[in-house]
């Protein structure tokens, strides 16, 4: 079954009806977006990205279910992950939002405005992930 990811179809591993879950990565980065979706998408998660604030929650006011996770960064153009974290919040108390940025002087605001955890780039995307996908799972099995 085809999952839509980005812009692009996707096909889910094989004998998956369904996404296992569903990410969204907010990052001005190409790249960073790019990679997060293959590594996700790998595993069978649907992942969506927007590369800024404003764009992201355009994006999430359009989603028909919501994601069970959010990573995002702090330097965009436009609304910064700070200001983009606190607005997603309003609109989704209680969504996870992993923080990721080099700027490690924004952390203690970070998880203020309401991020789950904060990562300081650069770090192993492989261990991000992992992180990830122990958290959705958990949430998974026991909900809140």
């Amino acid at each position: 079954m085809a999952a839509v990811s980005a812009g692009y179809a996707v096909q889910g591993p094989p004998g998956a009806g369904q996404a296992r879950a569903r990410v969204f990565v907010v990052d001005d980065e190409d790249f960073i977006r790019e990679l997060y979706r293959d590594v996700f998408e790998a595993r069978g998660y649907t992942v969506f990205s927007a590369g800024n604030g404003d764009e992201a929650l355009r994006l999430f006011r359009t989603m028909n279910a919501r994601p069970d996770a959010i990573i995002m960064d702090h330097r965009m153009p436009g609304k910064d992950g700070i200001e983009t974290t606190r607005e997603l919040l309003k609109l989704a108390p209680g969504i996870p939002i992993i923080f990721s940025s080099a700027d490690e002087s924004v952390r203690e605001q970070a998880l203020e405005a309401g991020a789950v955890s904060f990562w300081a780039k650069p770090f192993p995307v492989s261990l991000l992930v992992n992180a990830m996908v122990d958290m959705i799972e958990a949430r998974k099995r026991h909900p809140q």
